[in-house]
């Protein structure tokens, strides 16, 4: 059977799911029953300099039925005292010696700032560190969070000072809302630290009430720009993590996952991407700590169906399966092909076609159902078709090679017509 264990910059756990810097890892209390629900590791909420969060602080977004498929809020750091987070850190490291700690940090862009947190937080036998560089509201405002991580310059200089006095592992947490994750990615490696992670939120607003007008949440009549997460930002997550180990220079850097992960598959895709492991938030925010069975259990058969016996043998395997746009094939062509015993005849990929794509879909009016077939010579293979339907394999695209490989660069160097139709 293959083995879940897994081990980032050192630090074990008994599996690669660790919740993510969030409310479900702001005391001993939720801490100590994720554990006993089975889950690898913790990043503890961020701590640092007292705060006082507001009242409401979340939104979400609900889409084809589905509750909360992205999540927006506006909570800071830990409001609890320093004090208190930190000798419940010290009791859940002595009590569960099995599972990874790690502890969330934001201070002042101030060297003895930073030093005196580091220390005060590795005294408590945590088993590493994360600096929180990507909050997108409220400690901004402050000179803090996503304001560091939007500055290679300040990123590295911050590093810098961690690392003169951290003795364990320390993880820069990279904020998404840049023109480019490589350049801060890059600033941070460079200022020593061990790891990095990513995505945090990404900054946004919600929606606005129609009836009060106010946007979403309500804090008394106003509201802010907030951070988004959830299942709608995993491919913007995916994307970043991928040019991360595109890149020399930080490709060699271990990377935790974060960002939309609610099911086995999603870690894998991100282990497929160059995760070394995977943190989650929303998804327990909405169903609970029991959702690590599941997690675990398809993580655990998916691995065994393709033959890998550890986690470490498919990390960043699907990178070098993303190339630049140039490089793609384009003698490669796929079209559609409708399964008539499997169409309900319901015509929305007829319509979808006929009015938003290329036409390749012929009406055939019958009685008592309407036929819908694929004109072969006018589908150009773009999919729609298939990813609107309905029945699951009822529209499957069929390849259809035209000739040797041959891509964009290529076609320019020969002067060869581009378009074939």
């Amino acid at each position: 059977m293959a083995s879940l264990k897994s081990e980032f910059l050192g630090i074990k756990s008994p599996n690669p799911f660790w919740l993510a810097s969030a409310p479900p890892t702001d005391k001993k209390y939720t801490v100590a029953r994720a554990f006993e629900a089975g889950w690898g590791g913790v990043v503890w909420k961020t701590i640092g300099e007292q705060i006082k969060n507001v009242s409401s602080r979340y939104a979400a977004i609900d889409y084809g039925g589905r509750k909360v498929m992205g999540l927006n809020n506006i909570e800071l750091i830990s409001d609890r005292p320093l004090s208190l987070n930190l000798k419940e850190i010290a009791e859940v490291v002595k009590e569960w010696p099995d599972r990874a700690v790690v502890v969330s940090l934001m201070a002042r862009t101030e060297r003895e700032s930073w030093h005196e947190l580091v220390r005060m937080a590795q005294d408590t036998g945590c088993h590493g560190l994360e600096l929180n560089f990507g909050c997108p509201h409220g400690m901004t405002e402050r000179g803090m969070g996503a304001v560091v991580g939007q500055d290679p310059e300040i990123a590295k200089m911050v590093v810098e000072w961690v690392m003169e006095v951290a003795q364990i592992p320390v993880i820069t947490k990279l904020t998404p809302n840049v023109l480019s994750v490589v350049p801060p990615a890059r600033a941070a490696v460079q200022g020593g630290s061990n790891g990095l992670s990513l995505i945090n939120t990404i900054q946004s607003v919600m929606g606005v009430d129609l009836k009060t007008l106010v946007p979403y949440p309500n804090v008394g009549g106003k509201s802010t720009y907030g951070g988004y997460c959830g299942p709608a930002v995993k491919p913007i997550a995916l994307k970043m993590l991928a040019s991360l180990k595109q890149d020399p220079i930080v490709k060699g850097i271990p990377i935790s996952g974060i960002g939309g992960i609610s099911t086995w598959k999603d870690a894998v895709e991100f282990i497929l991407l160059g995760a070394a492991n995977v943190q989650i938030c929303t998804a327990v925010m909405k169903y609970g700590f029991r959702i690590i069975n599941d997690l675990c259990d398809g993580l655990s058969n998916w691995m065994d169906d393709k033959g890998f016996r550890s986690i470490g043998e498919f990390i960043g395997l699907s990178v070098d399966k993303l190339t630049d746009w140039e490089q793609l094939d384009l003698n490669f062509h796929i079209v559609a092909k409708i399964d008539q015993e499997k169409c309900v005849h319901c015509g929305i990929c007829y319509i979808a076609c006929e009015d938003a794509a290329h036409q390749a879909i012929r009406l055939a009016k019958g009685t008592p159902y309407n036929r819908y077939e694929v004109i072969e010579e006018e589908c150009v293979g773009c999919n729609l078709c298939h990813l609107i339907c309905p029945i699951e394999e009822c529209i499957v695209m069929e390849e259809k090679n035209r000739g040797s490989y041959i891509n964009w660069l290529e076609y320019q160097k020969r002067g060869l017509p581009l378009n074939d139709h």
